[in-house]
């Protein structure tokens, strides 16, 4: 089942980003009266279609196999590398009769389109929802051999600036544009100090690494449900409860608890736990468990697989800031161009040899394993992926490689500057190396997706 669901939130995701970039091809085509013999999404490859239908003289599609998809322009050498037009006659409706200036907007349009798609998204999510913060007053919880575990920082530290900064929310701590400035001093308070301590310059190659960035606001461990029947059930614990003690250890964060219960499978535990007798109305926080609740020491033995059988509520107190339209656009926009500069900068770092290629890269096979993953956290997640996807592609196929929207574009601004077409023979070639190159890179992220999950 989690195959089919993988495979499933693969196919929307790259439906979305595709449709979204052949259609600025496709619209910005039309706009200069060009003519566009096909649209599809996925490719046909040896005739297969899931769909087919021709409206007007344009033929839409979508192909069998869902890693792309193309707009055949008449007139234009591309991916199909179709050459019956190059012994007839210019005709002006195609790619080749037009202005260079046009020809360059039309291979910008997909780049464009896929910019817009996830500024739609951000200004849509935080219209809608409003923009979700943490107060800086939640504790942090930190991993172990983390980024920031290797910095000093400790779990149930409270963050109090950043570069001198106040912060207010979590978001401002951990925004990415300040973990990407390379320079990042957090003041922190620890029972009662004030403590500075350094992030390492190269936190976003490490990120991006094996190593995890290893902080969050800390996650109280309320239970949601109690299976019947089952060990936690049987001890007494109830839904609602707040754990605040392991065989007499405290424990402040949900991955604590199930950390601990994990390791002492068939092993009597000691549970130390709040509940609130009687409901107050108000919701039920961790604070207000703390504040009114009862305090009750139980012993339960996790079964053989590590498990008591409760869920915990994986919630922490957000405080959700609703927006106007206006400051709902601005955000979205800021988060765009925030997010755009943080993917430049991790593609620099890569080309630069910065950061490790192999780790730093992902082809279908984790694409889809992200999909999946944030496609389960719920909707809101799943579209922001999407969102941060198309930023990537944009940014991709805006590159100066043979094959790819930007390297069509550098061809035709070469043309515009010296006044004549590039033989024809040439660009030829340089779409074949081109095609091999993508074809060469496809086969190599396909195989490090396997090695590097």
């Amino acid at each position: 089942m989690e195959l089919l669901n993988t495979i499933f939130f693969f196919v929307i995701a790259i439906f979305i980003l595709v449709t979204a970039h052949e259609f600025g091809h496709f619209i910005t085509a039309r706009m200069f009266g060009m003519r566009v013999d096909r649209f599809f999404i996925g490719f046909d490859f040896w005739g297969i279609k899931l769909w087919q239908k021709k409206i007007g003289e344009t033929e839409y599609g979508i192909g069998a196999f869902p890693i792309g998809g193309y707009v055949k322009i008449a007139g234009m050498i591309d991916e199909s590398m179709d050459t019956d037009h190059v012994s007839q006659e210019v005709q002006p409706w195609e790619f080749r009769a037009k202005p260079v200036w046009q020809r360059l907007i039309v291979l910008a349009g997909g780049v464009a389109m896929n910019m817009v798609l996830a500024a739609v998204i951000f200004i849509g999510i935080t219209s809608i929802f409003g923009e979700s913060r943490t107060p800086i007053t939640t504790p942090a919880f930190i991993e172990p051999k983390s980024v920031f575990s290797s910095m000093g920082m400790q779990s149930g530290d409270h963050l109090v600036a950043i570069n001198g900064q106040k912060l207010h929310y979590w978001e401002e701590a951990l925004d990415p544009e300040r973990l990407a400035s390379g320079k990042l001093q957090y003041t922190i308070e620890r029972n009662g100090e004030e403590l500075t301590l350094t992030a390492p310059k190269d936190i976003i190659s490490r990120i991006n690494g094996n190593q995890s960035i290893g902080i969050r606001p800390t996650v109280p461990p309320v239970i949601d449900q109690v299976l019947p029947g089952d060990p936690a059930a049987k001890a007494g614990i109830m839904p609602g409860g707040l754990i605040t003690a392991i065989n007499g250890s405290p424990v402040a964060d949900w991955s604590e608890v199930v950390n601990i219960i994990s390791a002492n499978a068939g092993k009597k535990l000691t549970v130390t736990w709040m509940h609130l007798k009687n409901s107050t109305g108000e919701p039920l926080t961790a604070a207000l468990i703390r504040k009114k609740g009862q305090t009750i020491t139980t012993e339960v033995t996790p079964n053989n697989s590590g498990k008591i059988g409760i869920s915990l509520k994986q919630t922490i107190e957000t405080e959700r800031i609703k927006l106007s339209l206006p400051q709902a656009i601005a955000s979205g926009l800021n988060q765009t161009w925030k997010t755009t500069v943080l993917t430049v900068q991790g593609f620099g770092k890569i080309f630069s040899g910065k950061e490790d290629f192999r780790k730093s890269v992902g082809g279908p096979i984790k694409i889809a394993r992200i999909a999946n993953q944030s496609a389960e956290q719920g909707p809101i997640s799943f579209m922001y992926f999407v969102a941060v996807l198309s930023i990537s592609l944009a940014i991709i196929n805006i590159l100066p490689i043979p094959a790819l929207d930007g390297g069509q574009f550098v061809l035709n601004a070469i043309e515009g500057i010296m006044g004549r077409e590039i033989p024809f023979e040439v660009k030829m070639r340089i779409q074949q190396v081109g095609m091999t190159l993508l074809l060469m890179l496809f086969a190599y992220f396909m195989i490090n997706d396997l090695l590097n999950p």
